[in-house]
């Protein structure tokens, strides 16, 4: 599995808004990698943040 696809997966995991802690925590990656992924998923609107520095699948 791509790491894109794990921190995707995360996202649906958690059921409700998580931060990018959280989303380290759940996929096992690098701090750095899952900051980028999130940049992209944040551009292609795929994740949206219903209250600051948290996020959720759209």
């Amino acid at each position: 599995m791509q790491d894109r696809e794990k921190v995707i997966e995360a996202f649906k995991d958690a059921g409700d808004a998580i931060n990018a802690g959280k989303v380290v925590d759940l996929t096992g990656l690098d701090r750095k990698v899952v900051d980028k992924i999130m940049t992209q998923l944040k551009a292609e609107e795929i994740i949206i943040s219903p209250k600051k520095c948290f996020w959720t699948l759209k």
